[in-house]
């Protein structure tokens, strides 16, 4: 069954752009002018992966991003007009998986689309993603559940963009190891390349979220000149 992508765009041109690449690779796509319609193509029908605007009708992008993270685990992209670094860390920080800028070239936006899904299923956010079931990884007042793509705290749950999720186990499933910004961006489903900065955000959130002082971290420790590793307290 063909997946399905959601682009929330009030520029008919793209939006049809985007839907003439994206269809030609075999995904199914819905498209929503305002962010109202966006919302409630979410509620109504099972969407793999969301494109957003910032700039929209109705609903602005960014509230449309808050609104999908408290409801929905799929990955979510911006493609976005406002290309400063304010606006990119806002998204982030917000729980958008990668941020991209007008203009674009659709291929790159499909590179990004494609490798987004392919993280997200590897690791058994969608049925079918994986065929046996994977060992709980704990350390300290953590448990990962990669079955499950749970986080938990002390018992409580921790809710995770996928994003930051691919980079948690990622770091977790190999303690002590040390990857590069680089490593942890193409984990995360990151193709190409973008920027160190963007990593940087994930891991101050991820950080916010999983450590008791995110300005002491005693499980995510940044190794200078080469990356980060995962400790155990």
């Amino acid at each position: 069954m063909a997946q399905t992508i959601l682009i929330a765009e009030d520029d008919g041109d793209i939006a049809d752009l985007l839907t003439l690449y994206l269809t030609g690779e075999g995904y199914r796509v819905l498209a929503a002018p305002d962010g109202r319609q966006a919302l409630a193509l979410l509620e109504g029908q099972k969407v793999d992966l969301a494109i957003l605007d910032i700039m929209l009708p109705e609903i602005g992008g960014y509230d449309l991003l808050r609104r999908i993270r408290q409801r929905w685990n799929l990955p979510v992209l911006i493609l976005s007009a406002k290309a400063q670094d304010a606006d990119r860390i806002l998204g982030l920080n917000l729980g958008a998986d990668a941020y991209l800028t007008k203009p674009f070239h659709p291929l790159e936006v499909v590179a990004y689309v494609k490798a987004a899904l392919r993280r997200y299923c590897q690791l058994g956010g969608e049925e079918g993603g994986g065929e046996e079931a994977l060992p709980l990884l704990t350390a300290g007042d953590l448990e990962l559940d990669p079955l499950a793509m749970v986080l938990r705290k002390r018992g409580e749950e921790v809710p995770l963009t996928p994003t930051e999720w691919k980079i948690l186990a990622k770091l977790m499933g190999a303690p002590g190891r040390v990857f590069t910004k680089a490593q942890l961006y193409a984990t995360a489903g990151g193709e190409p390349w973008s920027d160190e900065n963007t990593m940087m955000v994930h891991i101050s959130n991820l950080r916010a979220k999983v450590e008791d002082d995110p300005a002491r971290p005693q499980y995510i420790k940044t190794v200078r000149g080469l990356g980060y590793k995962f400790e155990g307290p």
